[in-house]
């Protein structure tokens, strides 16, 4: 077409013709422009197509993650609540009659009062996401509200948890170790011995002790702590699935 035009031109300007001649350079020129334009919509139109798509594979992996997720936090939830169950029991048992102490299995609330469960969701996508920019080739605010959310959730879950590893290692196990059998309350775990300790013991001490009631009770406070945060998790996840679907 521009070939055409330039041979129109060269003849009008032989035949001293200038007015067409201008008119015909300017058509050129806006036939020029339309095909630019025409160029970079086309194009605009396929990096939108491209980023539209590469939205919708976004998408997919949050929702797929978060449902993984889901599923681990119900049993890092199940595990807490069990955890919170068996120190509250042994924490109401503190001062009470020795025969009524007896009637509960003491070894199996120990082992299942220090697996408190926890959580350690996959973080795969949001992590590239964040790291790559491409968080905010997502359209939709509020679902980015919501990562935004569960990122800073998650982190303060993880100071939860921490603050109870904490509080075991530090002072629970040493005080058992001391004045009870860590081997009887292992006889729960997945060790591979199965007797319970030779030594005689009185399990029912600690029980009349007020060092092991604080300990217990400062303890049952973080465990309770981790599970109101696990709890808000479960909102959130729940939302970032619906908004994914």
């Amino acid at each position: 077409m521009i070939k055409f035009f330039r041979k129109i031109r060269q003849k009008m300007l032989t035949e001293n013709k200038f007015g067409k001649y201008l008119t015909y350079a300017v058509g050129e020129i806006i036939l020029v422009v339309i095909g630019i334009l025409i160029a970079l919509s086309i194009n605009n139109w396929n990096q939108e197509r491209q980023l539209q798509n590469e939205e919708k594979v976004i998408l997919k992996n949050i929702h797929t993650e978060f449902l993984e997720n889901k599923n681990a936090l119900k049993l890092g939830l199940e595990e807490n609540n069990q955890g919170c169950k068996a120190s509250i029991t042994l924490l109401n048992l503190v001062g009470q009659n020795r025969e009524y102490i007896q009637q509960h299995n003491l070894d199996s609330l120990m082992y299942v009062m220090l697996e408190t469960g926890s959580f350690r969701p996959s973080e795969n996508t949001i992590s590239d996401l964040l790291q790559s920019g491409k968080l905010q080739l997502l359209q939709n605010d509020d679902l980015k509200n919501l990562l935004y959310k569960w990122t800073r959730n998650l982190k303060k879950t993880d100071v939860s948890f921490n603050r109870i590893e904490l509080k075991i290692d530090n002072e629970l196990v040493p005080y058992l170790s001391e004045h009870y059998s860590m081997k009887d309350i292992d006889l729960y775990g997945k060790l591979e011995w199965k007797n319970k300790t030779l030594l005689t013991i009185d399990k029912l001490y600690i029980f009349e002790d007020i060092q092991f009631e604080n300990i217990m009770d400062d303890y049952l406070y973080r465990v309770k702590s981790a599970g109101d945060n696990l709890e808000e998790l479960v909102i959130i996840i729940d939302d970032i699935i619906k908004e994914t679907e």
